[in-house]
């Protein structure tokens, strides 16, 4: 580790004239973000109308803008790392390509990071540290972190702020806010989506992560919080070297926890650690209430040992008293396949919206809780249930209050991670650990109380359990009560006939666009209006390139069709 040496952070009033630099003029800032906006949804609605919505295609779409992103610096950097991990709301292309950004965020200049370091604490960088590395360990959104020494000995790492980024955040706010009213006011099926509420909280929750101080008693209350955790380890802060903009805290090194092959080359349980990653983030949910909502693999890693070391804090959260009690009977009613107790807890969450037919709702969970609560999703198996999914869109039953966003985000984050160590990891068999402990607990009170009345509930419904046949006359009566037994037919001749009339009816449109835009350029071609038959020229060359791909769809089809007839 060696000093750095630059003669041009000799002189300090230059680079102290740049801290507060703002690059962004507000014109061409939002001119920028609603340019790409604009382009984005262009080619979306230009793919859905030509029917070009291939994987590759949305492949390119999701590259494009994950350059763009990182082009328009950390506000955006951050909506995309939110939401690389919902799955939910788009499509799985977009998804890996936002997942990158955790890790393509260019750092900036380390004369710039000594300069900010020196302003805030008020002294050379000589005199603050016995040695410090110029080079950044890593990068984010909003900052870099290098390792440094104490003159004590110690070795601790130091996180710098991007100078500017309270301005540049305000300006962000203000632009992303007149987007946001836009939509609310001309794409009405969005205001379900309760954009105004997450815009603010998302915003509320930045404001805090730029806050050095406030992340670092975070971190104090996290590490009290797992203080008999012996297997968890969190970076001591040293408040003497932490402001606003800067925070020092203990260096703990660690492999990255979803490198599973680095992992096993350490020979590192990686099923022990998805137990132990479960337990940390149930106890922090249903036992804390707070909880770090930016889980993703950056911010947590495996010491040699083997233990979890957590250690981003600006993103903690916080659930109140009746959250954790829904979300505590959830969790155990999912544990024992109640569907009808999930509806009720979901439902007073806020999550559901009681609507006149439950049924499709129920069914849907029930098949969820079935299918997937031990196993991966498949998104494929939804096709036995395709009546149900068209029902449930139509009412649009599922909300999501701003709040349960980051829990529902840290929870998918963090089963991204473990399926990433073991595809096949079962939820139920990592949660073990946490039952175990809660079931043995002394104390009666509190939500320690209800944990442990809980925990009771599951085993006896576990005793008492009916077999296999039980089990299956049960859900027949069920699903009779219900009405939920349908007879389906399925007709291959009808669906290829239904496929190759609506290829001959769009077929048809182009060929009448296409002749309609030829004859009307030909028309005004005779006259003196020659820019106008230019362009209704190329209006029917493009219905014309329409016309060629729905008629080769045609034949397609019909060649395939006699292919297996033989």
């Amino acid at each position: 580790m060696k000093w750095h040496q630059n003669k041009k952070s000799q002189n300090k009033k230059p680079w102290r004239s740049r801290l507060g630099s703002y690059p962004y003029s507000p014109f061409s800032r939002q001119l920028k973000i609603f340019g790409i906006a604009t382009k984005l949804l262009f080619s979306l609605w230009w793919n859905r109308t030509t029917g070009n919505n291939s994987s590759r295609r949305r492949h390119r779409i999701a590259k494009w803008l994950v350059n763009n992103i990182l082009e328009l610096g950390p506000t955006f950097i951050k909506i995309g790392q939110a939401l690389s991990t919902r799955a939910d709301l788009i499509p799985i292309e977009y998804i890996q390509e936002f997942g990158q950004l955790q890790d393509r965020v260019p750092p900036f200049s380390s004369d710039l990071a000594i300069a900010v370091i020196e302003q805030e604490l008020g002294k050379p960088i000589s005199i603050l540290f016995a040695e410090f590395d110029s080079t950044p360990l890593a990068a984010a959104s909003l900052g870099q972190v290098h390792k440094a020494r104490l003159h004590t000995g110690e070795d601790v790492v130091i996180k710098v702020q991007r100078p500017g980024l309270a301005q540049l955040f305000n300006l962000d706010f203000e632009i992303l806010h007149r987007l946001v009213r836009w939509l609310n006011r001309f794409v009405k099926d969005i205001r379900k989506f309760n954009l105004e509420g997450i815009y603010r909280e998302f915003f509320e929750l930045l404001y805090l992560e730029i806050d050095y101080i406030h992340e670092g008693k975070n971190a104090d209350r996290f590490r009290q919080n797992f203080q008999n955790y012996h297997r968890v380890a969190v970076p001591q802060v040293y408040w003497q070297y932490t402001t606003s903009k800067i925070l020092t805290l203990e260096y703990l090194p660690g492999i990255k926890i979803d490198n599973r092959h680095a992992l096993e080359a350490s020979q590192i349980d990686t099923q022990e650690v998805i137990q132990l990653g479960i337990t940390c983030y149930l106890k922090q949910l249903l036992e804390d209430g707070f909880f770090q909502s930016d889980p993703h693999p950056g911010n947590m890693a495996v010491s040699p040992r083997g233990d979890i070391i957590f250690y981003d804090f600006g993103t903690m959260a916080e659930v109140k008293t009746i959250a954790k009690d829904q979300m505590i009977k959830t969790f155990f009613a999912v544990l024992k396949k109640d569907t009808d107790e999930v509806v009720e807890t979901l439902i007073y969450m806020g999550l559901i919206e009681p609507v006149a037919d439950m049924t499709p709702v129920k069914r849907m969970i029930a098949f969820m809780i079935e299918e997937f609560r031990d196993k991966p999703v498949d998104v494929r198996a939804f096709e036995q249930i395709t009546d149900e999914v068209y029902s449930i869109f139509e009412q649009q039953p599922f909300r999501l209050p701003p709040q349960m966003t980051f829990i529902v985000k840290s929870l998918t984050t963090l089963d991204g991670i473990a399926r990433a160590l073991d595809p096949q990891y079962n939820l139920l068999a990592a949660a073990q650990p946490f039952l175990k402990q809660i079931a043995f607990e002394q104390q009666q009170g509190g939500m320690l109380g209800l944990l442990a009345r809980q925990t009771k509930d599951f085993i006896q419904y576990k005793f008492k359990q009916p077999n296999r046949t039980q089990t299956s006359i049960m859900r027949l009566e069920s699903r009779l009560d219900l009405g939920e037994l349908q007879v389906k037919v399925r007709s291959t001749e009808s669906e290829r006939s239904l496929k190759q009339i609506q290829l001959g009816i769009k077929s048809l449109i182009y060929t009448c666009l296409s002749g309609f835009s030829l004859l009307s350029g030909s028309v005004l071609l005779v006259g003196s209006l020659k820019g106008v038959a230019i362009a209704l020229f190329c209006f029917a060359t493009f219905w014309f390139i329409l016309l060629l791909k729905s008629l080769t769809s045609m034949a397609m089809t019909e060649k395939m069709y006699k292919m297996a007839q033989k």
